[in-house]
């Protein structure tokens, strides 16, 4: 597997029902470790881990040039508030970025922003990659035979 390829992302708040979040992450050698944590009506913690193969790992890559996000800068972007904040974490090859902004409830609020160009960059790559791990998570975990 690829040395030099990395990927986490953290959504999460501290609010009426304790630490509330969603993490995820996919290293180098292929392992996604996945964490959801809600207290609400007493929820526990949810964790799973997968290995991934390359094939996984090329599509995401994938994903992740074809977004254009390295090329982003988030200095412009809301810093995290009360009503959250959202961590995203890339390292490919040379590259590495790391971007921290509020939970973006709508495309509303990526409009209303001073960089909204890099912030929707950020608000699609976070959904795609979201929507890939629950699928992943998803088909592994929950697959029953026919």
């Amino acid at each position: 597997m690829d040395k030099d390829f990395y990927v986490r992302y953290y959504i999460g708040h501290r609010g009426k029902f304790g630490h509330e979040f969603l993490e995820f992450e996919f290293r180098p050698d292929g392992l996604l470790r996945y964490a959801n944590n809600s207290n609400y009506k007493n929820d526990v913690m949810i964790r799973k881990e997968v290995y991934c193969n390359k094939i996984v790992l090329d599509e995401l890559k994938r994903i992740i040039a074809d977004s254009e996000i390295m090329r982003e800068d988030d200095k412009n972007w809301p810093e995290p508030d009360r009503v959250g904040r959202q961590e995203l974490e890339v390292v490919m090859g040379n590259e590495h970025i790391s971007f921290t902004t509020t939970k973006i409830g709508s495309l509303l609020d990526v409009q209303d922003s001073q960089d909204p160009d890099g912030l929707r960059i950020f608000y699609y790559l976070v959904q795609d990659l979201k929507s890939l791990v629950f699928s992943l998570i998803g088909l592994h975990f929950k697959i029953k035979p026919i």
